[in-house]
């Protein structure tokens, strides 16, 4: 079932990046329910099961909170290091490096390995799991896929590095969740990784998705959007049983 899920992250990845070539004045909106969307996958739903698997405290603290932190730390770290490097290679004002665009590129595909993963993993909890955590996996690959071709274009590379780029993002989710069709993983375990997990979903959510979704359009549509999706996941959570 996580494979087959996966198939729709594929698709939606593709998307993304077909939207990038063409979207104009809507982005915003649609960048707002995705970040939305993300805020109540992880907050009402994710990071309570996690609770639940790894809720065992670690001097003082919960396991899975500590995952969690974690996960928003390491997404924190490894952005910062790509701007660093993009810094060191602006020389000139307006100039472009291929190859920092090529790098952040390949950490989405990176990210999207560890979306699949996370999707598998979730299923081998339950089927109410697996579909929450699918519809944030397939709801923020459409931004994964715009970012990737968007990011790869932005720093001059050219159209068809850009779409390879867009391809192997769209692949990761797949190959990432058929993995774990060869493991089972112990609950606590699982719990401890949908925790970290959660975390690193909640720093694209809040520093890259939401900034990226007003950055140019700080209208009160944009904000109803993102409000909605945190809305409508707490409906899907209350309908669920929770």
């Amino acid at each position: 079932m996580a494979v087959v899920v996966a198939l729709g992250a594929f698709l939606m990845t593709l998307f993304g990046g077909w939207t990038a070539q063409r979207v104009t004045d809507r982005r915003h909106l649609v960048l707002g329910l995705a970040g939305g969307l993300m805020l109540g996958v992880v907050g009402l739903d994710l990071l309570p099961e996690a609770m639940d698997a790894a809720g065992q405290k670690v001097f003082g603290v919960p396991q899975a909170l500590l995952l969690f932190v974690g996960g928003f730390l390491l997404a924190h770290v490894m952005e910062r290091l790509l701007a660093v490097r993009s810094a060191a290679h602006g020389a000139e004002p307006g100039e472009r490096t291929p190859q920092v665009g090529l790098t952040a590129a390949a950490a989405m595909v990176g990210h999207s390995l560890m979306d699949g993963i996370a999707l598998g993993a979730a299923f081998q909890v339950g089927g109410g799991m697996g579909a929450t955590v699918a519809l944030a996996v397939i709801t923020h690959d459409f931004a994964d896929g715009f970012n990737t071709y968007t990011i790869t274009s932005l720093y001059g590379n050219a159209r068809r590095k850009a779409v390879a780029m867009l391809v192997a993002d769209a692949v990761a989710p797949l190959v990432g969740a058929a993995s774990t069709l060869l493991f089972t993983l112990p609950e606590e375990l699982l719990g401890s990784y949908l925790g970290f997990f959660g975390g690193a979903l909640l720093y694209l959510a809040a520093a890259e998705i939401l900034p990226e979704a007003h950055h140019d359009h700080p209208a009160l549509t944009t904000l109803l959007c993102t409000v909605a999706g945190v809305a409508f996941i707490w409906l899907v959570v209350g309908l669920s049983g929770g």
